[in-house]
């Protein structure tokens, strides 16, 4: 069983444990509830009610169900930008999934998380936060348990999770700031692919905003622009419809448009994330520096 544990201090005397916990932690309404009714509260050791009014020093624990998930482990890299007892910050490797599907039932990034549990001794269920396309290299979040994955999709339905990309797109972009708010469907649930569709024909609203970090140009391929792109809503393939739309498609994203001859992948990467910490509230925030094969394709196609 994983545990919270909470130091009662002086200025907590005379609070209840409900009340102290809801001081120092995020828990849903869900978790409390769960607390509740099946006495997941520990008063130094021994289990307690939320309504007990602990001494100064005492301590504090919060039980939580040990879970796993059944996808076999397999030695798939990780990069760990960030690890505590509820979440799991990765810089992923553009090439890899994120999650099993249908289509690629292994060799994903949550086989790799197995792996990395068996090596560490821990144990529980894989739960991704938000996810990233196969060939989009940068960060994901991995919750530890329910309570983490449910805060944190509240946030990302309250829109309150920052989520900023850095993409090398074809041509000169014309404006150093702008807003793209263009509605995106799927018109054929065969293809992956999406397109602008207006909300009336079954399109979801999408705004992306953009800032140009660098202009280039070369003989050989052309000008190019580095972008920065900040998401303001979470649509499948956002940023890379509406970049094409725009008559920038993002250089190696041969779905949209690009062009493969500066880089095999679309040049995207998910390089800054900012949330509150799903358990303390704390404002937190990642980053990720550019991978090798962006920073090579930017530099080829800067002037000679």
């Amino acid at each position: 069983m994983a545990k919270y544990e909470h130091i009662v201090t002086e200025e907590e005397s005379g609070y209840t444990i409900n009340q102290i916990l809801r001081l120092n932690y995020r828990f849903s309404a869900r978790f409390r509830t769960k607390m509740k009714y099946q006495s997941l509260i520990d008063l130094n050791g021994t289990p307690a009610p939320g309504y007990v009014k602990p001494e100064v020093g005492d301590v504090i624990g919060v039980r939580l169900p040990e879970e796993t998930s059944d996808f076999p482990a397999q030695d798939i890299p990780l990069d760990i930008v960030y690890e505590d007892d509820d979440i799991i910050m990765i810089n992923k490797q553009p090439g890899v999934i994120v999650h099993p599907t249908k289509g690629h039932p292994d060799h994903t990034i949550a086989n790799g998380i197995m792996k990395y549990m068996e090596e560490s001794g821990q144990s529980f269920k894989v739960r991704f936060a938000n996810r990233i396309d196969m060939d989009t290299s940068g960060l994901i979040i991995v919750c530890k348990n329910a309570n983490a994955q449910n805060e944190l999709s509240n946030q990302m339905r309250r829109n309150t999770v920052v989520k900023k990309y850095i993409a090398l797109v074809e041509g000169s972009v014309s404006e150093d700031h702008f807003l793209i708010d263009l509605p995106i469907g799927r018109p054929d649930s065969v293809s992956i692919q999406r397109c602008h569709m207006e909300v009336e024909d079954g399109g979801k609203d999408a705004v992306s905003e953009f800032r140009v970090l660098e202009r280039c140009d070369s003989a050989e391929h052309g000008p190019h622009t580095l972008v920065e792109v900040t998401l303001h809503t979470g649509r499948t393939h956002q940023i890379r419809v509406h970049l094409s739309h725009t008559g920038h498609p993002i250089a190696g994203d041969r779905l949209y448009g690009g062009r493969t001859e500066l880089i095999d992948r679309q040049a995207l990467h998910a390089y800054y994330i900012e949330f509150d910490h799903p358990v303390t509230g704390e404002r937190v925030s990642f980053e990720a520096p550019l991978p090798d094969d962006i920073l090579a394709a930017a530099e080829r196609c800067k002037i000679r």
